[in-house]
């Protein structure tokens, strides 16, 4: 089943690049190999580091960028997971007071004051992670070869128009508390993992996905975004590590291209998220919600329109 999965989203990574090539042959660059060139992994590493926190498919972007400078599609698409390593490095960092804290209190953990204090962040991270699971792992063995990118980028487009929605109601109405509360609680945990599970499907934005339901759920901006920064770590780590273990190694690149794809990331996703949460300091919340909704609009129809075969 994996390796129909990773056959299925190569043949599609393929017709993408197919009508890319089509609608701009000019465009297309000379075959090369991510294990060979290392400007490739630098590039690499910084569209990872810019994407990985906007409401675009990071995977997809990723994918067809390294597939776009010759990589073969089954490898872009390993190396696309194993690179986000890199982006969760650098919300480790960013992080690492929220971290630190809640390894602290570990110890003093008890269920009654779990959605408490700094045990808050500690138990969403692992109950979203638990149901991102036991959504997510049906979906990658069952569902995901039915859904098709195109598919993902219509659902891409619908959260983008979701959060140029929540962008109107905070600007038109003081009435609506959207965006009020900074704590998640079990059932904020529960619905933002079962949706952060639907985006193992082709093409479907994660952090749009948990951002935009953490929005609805009435949690603040700024939190919103943090906490789905946060449940991002325990899920790239995985999918990162499914990925050297399903391809016995690192997936097409030599030790020296991965550390570059990785630093570049790291450093990248650092300054990205440092600048997106300034931003969302610094102006109002539903300018935000409009930028992000358009580029998630954007993002979603733009794969849509590449899905699509060309004449």
């Amino acid at each position: 089943m994996v390796r129909q999965h990773v056959a299925r989203s190569g043949k599609a990574t393929q017709r993408i690049c197919g009508r890319i090539r089509f609608a701009f042959p000019l465009a297309y660059p000379p075959i090369l190999v991510i294990g060979e060139d290392y400007w490739v992994a630098f590039l690499a590493g910084i569209v990872q580091g810019i994407v990985e926190w906007l409401p675009i498919s990071s995977q997809g972007n990723l994918a067809l960028f390294l597939s776009l400078v010759g990589t073969s599609p089954e490898v872009a698409l390993q190396l696309a997971l194993f690179i986000q390593i890199g982006t969760t490095l650098s919300a480790t960092i960013y992080y690492w007071d929220d971290i630190a804290s809640a390894f602290r209190t570990l110890p003093s953990w008890r269920p009654a004051t779990a959605f408490e204090g700094p045990n808050a962040i500690t138990t969403f991270v692992i109950v979203a992670s638990l149901a991102t699971g036991v959504m997510g792992i049906p979906l990658f063995l069952f569902a995901v070869d039915a859904v098709s990118e195109l598919a993902g980028g219509l659902f891409v487009a619908l959260i983008g128009v979701l959060l140029i929605i929540t962008g109107i109601v905070q600007k038109a109405s003081e009435q609506v508390e959207l965006g009020g509360r900074t704590k998640p609680t079990l059932l904020d945990a529960v619905i933002v993992g079962a949706f952060q599970g639907l985006t193992i499907l082709p093409g479907v934005s994660r952090s749009g996905t948990t951002v935009s339901v953490l929005l609805f759920r009435s949690i603040e901006g700024a939190a919103a975004l943090r906490l789905s920064f946060l449940l991002s770590i325990p899920a790239s780590l995985a999918a990162g590590a499914l990925t050297v273990l399903r391809s016995g190694g690192l997936p097409g690149v030599t030790p020296l291209g991965a550390l570059i794809a990785l630093a570049t990331a790291a450093v990248v996703g650092f300054a990205t998220i440092h600048l997106l949460m300034r931003v969302v300091k610094q102006i109002p919340f539903w300018l935000v919600c409009f930028g992000l909704g358009g580029l998630a609009v954007g993002g979603g129809l733009l794969m849509y329109w590449a899905m699509q075969p060309a004449i």
